[in-house]
């Protein structure tokens, strides 16, 4: 026969045993649809802008082909996150875009910044966006080491982490595949045309998961 005290113990761990199910049943809040004509911003550096490659094949272009929306190239050869922090208010205001694709951090890690500098920048940027009434899409950058010198690369964690905090939705290995081969490159840390289509179409099937994009 089981005792009052025992039978409260083993009550109160089954209740536990449920709690953490609900945190882990939570998710980011799903994205609100963009309009087809609406403005979007590609905020970036030289891989947004598309070194390596014209300006109708770089991701940005293509993207706008691919989803109708006013796609904003807003990318700057060199950017840190810092200098793109410097130049989101007044494109925010320009532009008013319904949505920003933010993919910048490159430069911080090639000029080996610390990443705690570059991960409260981009996290700046991002509620800078979400302040401003527009919806964020997060792409992840690929991280200096070893292995990316020998051409394997892997999303650096900050950016999973500044998802995580702020429940945005994350574009995941975007960059990194496409960097790791070397039919998609124009040089060690660019893309060529082919690559930048490959990034977009990645990118597409992220704003559909998310619920971004919606046609």
């Amino acid at each position: 026969m089981v005792s009052p005290g025992r039978r409260r113990v083993c009550g109160g761990l089954v209740l536990l045993s449920f709690l953490p199910l609900a945190g882990c049943g939570r998710k980011a809040p799903r994205a609100q649809a963009v309009p087809r004509d609406a403005t979007v911003l590609a905020l970036g550096d030289s891989l947004t802008s598309g070194v390596g490659a014209s300006a109708d094949t770089a991701y940005p272009a293509v993207l706008q082909r691919l989803t109708g929306w006013k796609v904003v190239n807003a990318g700057v050869p060199g950017d840190t996150s810092t200098q793109a922090l410097a130049r989101l208010p007044g494109l925010l205001q320009q532009h008013q875009p319904a949505l920003v694709i933010v993919s910048i951090g490159g430069n911080d890690f090639l000029r080996r910044q610390g990443a705690s500098t570059t991960r409260a920048q981009v996290r700046q940027i991002c509620e800078l966006v979400r302040a401003s009434g527009a919806q964020v899409l997060l792409v992840a950058v690929p991280e200096l080491s070893l292995l990316a010198a020998a051409g394997r690369l892997s999303d650096h964690a900050l950016y999973a982490d500044i998802a995580d905090e702020l429940k945005i939705p994350l574009h995941r290995k975007g960059w990194s595949a496409v960097l790791a081969d070397a039919r998609l490159r124009s040089d060690q840390i660019h893309a060529n045309a082919a690559g930048y289509a490959e990034f977009a179409q990645g990118l597409v099937n992220t704003l559909r998961d998310s619920g971004f994009l919606v046609h």
